[in-house]
């Protein structure tokens, strides 16, 4: 049976169209199952009904035609109770229904199972016939094993290809989803990757004059080159030197005189100039796809993104030259760094990947320029889509095709008011936050890039409250040296003045892989991570201390903090190797003062060792991210389970409760610094719970500041009370929801969080 399914799933996912790819289904299953008939019935999103799409069996002029209502007939009955159904003789049925023009009355035997994607009913998959035979355990259990596994198929096929979307109803918005990777609302003209780009279209043919080959294929060369240094220019002043440094990735390609020599070789035997570099770039990208490391596997598309520059200007006196509306969406399975630079200043509006995220690249570069993306977005059809007038939400990590004016008008709105709260809470910028009855919670920036930095002083951080040192390390494609940490750490120190910056040390492993030094682990999320690898790695760790406790001379603003501790062991693991850092530092002439230190609090058993942690730290931090989803047991970067991550868990509430307790007891203190001190809702209990200070994202402080202000400490102790009673998140959301619109905070919470009218989620219809 896995063979057969095996099978069935791969041409399902070769299949040209969705049409076809349901007529493989059928014809599979038939063949396999040995029955009169094997249908498929899908549901309408726009309407709700179920349409006979495929059949193997009844008569073909049938299809398309078959409606059924939701909650009628065998199929709908199905559907609604979500559960196989076996009948011997179907007409007896009271759901049945006959349909005279699918010829289905010479088939009373009856098996039919829902398609379930994400705990939506897709579709329902029936196999017929003649009562002379039986259905029995077996042919239930695969059928049920055949709709489960080609119900991810069947979705796919159903959105991304280019045409396979053409018959169904779009009469109403739609949206995909993917993951928010940088905020914002863009609106635009989506552009796509030009078809001129597309290796995998050059056919295999013969050049006509070889010399006047290799003349245009070294003529496009030298203009990539151009164009590469003219972007990397045009960016200088964008973005941070650690991003620009990427545009070396692509020059490498370039330079490579063994690559250039391959495809002129090609040529030289009599190859067309595009088929040649096609060729050799095949080549090349298959030996990196067949390597286990993920960082050289990663130059695969490094490489690509080089070869379609080239293939463009072989193009060039074929293509039109590219046109760049005045706000455009750059759409792709990727999106190159230097295919952003290509568009002129002001005219970028949003960015969307099927591939990649939030930690990615380009997150971190569209960040950077405060450009909405969306990254993962995978059932995103935007090669169909060219020219389409799409909005991009980079908060939810939706992106509407289309809108209808309702909706394109709802999100202008949105726009224009989240442009207006913004200028309004500017004026929050340098005023203390501090409630309406005098308890100061300062807020600080957590920041990845120089570009945070800035960021944090304008919105009126009170200092860096989290500096994830491990964005640079992502970066480059090696382990950065001493030296090059030291002047990073230094600019970071000195763009704060004298301002606290909490430094936490590499921090690697799970969702943060660097590509040159690849972790592999069935559950990252409990492996080998944080502070394990740094202290299993005192080279790498003592070259980071060293380097932080020399950027902090004669400045003295740097704190250090500790991730990912479970145990008291590591503590004094780590603070003794703080300690040779800081002696072998002195042998050499340089004295410094230490630095305070911290341990994040991310994972629950720290929680009850904080006693026994306080007498080797200076302050606590709570990772409210890991922290939620280890409580809960819930991974947030897996689909089929992150719908059930909430830090407004009554657990969750409990457990940090409990900690900011513990916290307090020992006289440390302990600051917040996960996504929920960015929640005006959860901003709201973490005050009520005597958070020494939040630390978030840099463009979410003059919301928490608004927040802050416009409570009372007793007040929001009061709702802690309540909420810490509920037993449903639910309800806690409710709760604090109200309480925002009764401080007319409503604006906080509203925007842009809810579904729009006459918006369908592509990925459940």
């Amino acid at each position: 049976m896995l063979d057969t399914l095996r099978q069935i799933a791969d041409e399902v996912g070769h299949a040209n169209d969705l049409q076809g790819a349901l007529n493989l289904v059928t014809g599979w299953v038939k063949q396999t199952m040995q029955v009169g008939v094997c249908s498929v019935y899908l549901r309408d999103p726009g309407q709700g009904d179920f349409v006979l799409m495929a059949t193997d069996g009844l008569r073909p002029e049938s299809v398309l035609k078959v409606r059924l209502a939701p909650g009628t007939g065998l199929v709908g009955l199905v559907a609604e109770r979500q559960e196989p159904l076996l009948l011997r003789n179907a007409t007896d049925h009271p759901a049945y229904r006959h349909f005279p023009e699918t010829g289905e009355e010479l088939y009373t035997g009856f098996l039919g199972v829902p398609i379930n994607y994400f705990r939506k009913v897709q579709g329902v998959l029936v196999v017929q016939h003649r009562q002379d035979t039986g259905f029995g355990d077996n042919d239930i259990a695969f059928l049920v094993t055949i709709a489960s596994q080609l119900a991810g198929a069947i979705h796919e096929a159903a959105t991304l290809g280019d045409d396979r979307q053409a018959s169904r109803p779009l009469s109403d918005t739609l949206y995909f989803r993917g993951a928010a990777g940088a905020p914002g609302v863009g609106i635009g003209t989506l552009l796509t990757p030009s078809p001129y780009a597309d290796l995998d279209a050059v056919p295999d043919r013969d050049g006509r004059d070889p010399e006047v080959e290799e003349a245009a294929f070294r003529k496009a060369v030298l203009a990539v080159e151009e164009e590469l240094g003219k972007g990397s220019k045009r960016m200088a002043d964008l973005l941070p030197e650690e991003v620009r440094d990427l545009f070396d990735v692509y020059a490498l390609f370039i330079s490579d005189s063994g690559l250039i020599d391959d495809i002129v070789a090609r040529i030289r035997k009599g190859k067309w100039a595009a088929t040649a570099l096609r060729a050799a770039i095949d080549e090349r990208s298959a030996v990196f796809n067949r390597m286990p490391d993920p960082y050289l596997r990663q130059r695969s598309e490094d490489i690509r993104a080089v070869a379609r520059r080239i293939l463009l200007h072989l193009h060039s006196d074929s293509r039109d030259p590219c046109s760049y509306p005045q706000r455009c969406i750059l759409a792709g399975d990727e999106v190159s760094l230097a295919r952003i630079a290509d568009v002129p200043p002001g005219r970028l509006a949003g960015i969307v990947c099927r591939h990649g995220s939030t930690m990615s690249h380009i997150a971190l570069i569209a960040r950077s320029l405060g450009i909405p993306a969306i990254m993962g977005a995978q059932d995103f059809p935007f090669r169909r889509l060219q020219g389409s007038t799409v909005v991009v939400d980079g908060y939810e990590g939706r992106v509407f095709t289309d809108p209808s004016p309702v909706v394109l008008s709802e999100f202008q709105r949105l726009a224009r008011e989240e442009q207006q709260l913004v200028s309004s809470l500017a004026e929050l910028r340098d005023l203390p936050s501090e409630t309406s009855d005098g308890t100061t919670v300062p807020l600080y920036a957590n920041a990845g890039l120089a570009s945070d930095i800035t960021l944090g002083r304008n919105n009126g951080a009170a200092g860096i409250g989290l500096y994830r040192t491990e964005f640079p390390f992502m970066l480059r494609e090696s382990f950065p040296g001493e030296e090059a940490q030291y002047r990073i750490y230094r600019s970071i120190l000195e763009a704060c003045d004298s301002l606290p910056v909490t430094m936490r040390t590499l921090d690697i492993g799970a969702d943060k892989a660097l590509p040159y030094f690849p972790i592999k682990e069935e559950n990252a999320a409990l492996g080998w991570r944080g502070i394990r690898v740094t202290l299993d790695h005192p080279e790498i760790f003592l070259t980071q201390l060293r380097a932080m406790l020399r950027a902090n001379l004669g400045l003295g603003n740097l704190h250090i903090l500790f991730p990912m501790v479970s145990r008291l062991d590591e503590i004094e693991a780590a603070s003794a190797l703080l300690g040779q850092a800081c002696d072998s530092l002195k042998n050499e002439g340089i004295r410094g003062k230490k630095p305070p230190v911290g341990v994040m609090i991310e994972v629950p058993a720290a929680i009850y060792s904080m006693q026994h942690m306080a007498e080797h730290v200076d302050f606590f931090s709570l990772g409210t991210n890991d922290l939620t989803q280890y409580l809960l047991a819930v991974d947030r970067g897996n689909e089929h389970v992150s719908q059930l991550y909430d830090h407004l868990h009554p657990a969750v509430l409990h457990c940090i409760r409990d900690a900011i307790g513990q916290a307090r007891r020992t006289g440390k203190p302990v600051s917040v610094c996960g996504e929920m001190a960015a929640d005006p809702l959860g901003a709201v209990l973490l005050l009520g719970m005597g958070a020494d200070s939040l630390s978030m994202a840099a463009p979410a402080i003059p919301h928490i500041k608004w927040v802050i202000r416009s409570f009372s400490f007793s007040q929001a102790r009061a709702l802690l009370d309540q909420a810490l009673g509920m037993t449903d998140a639910g309800a806690i959301r409710s709760l604090l929801s109200t309480a925002l619109e009764n401080a007319g905070l409503g604006g906080l919470i509203r925007a842009g969080a809810d579904i729009l009218p006459g918006c369908r989620d592509q990925q459940t219809g």
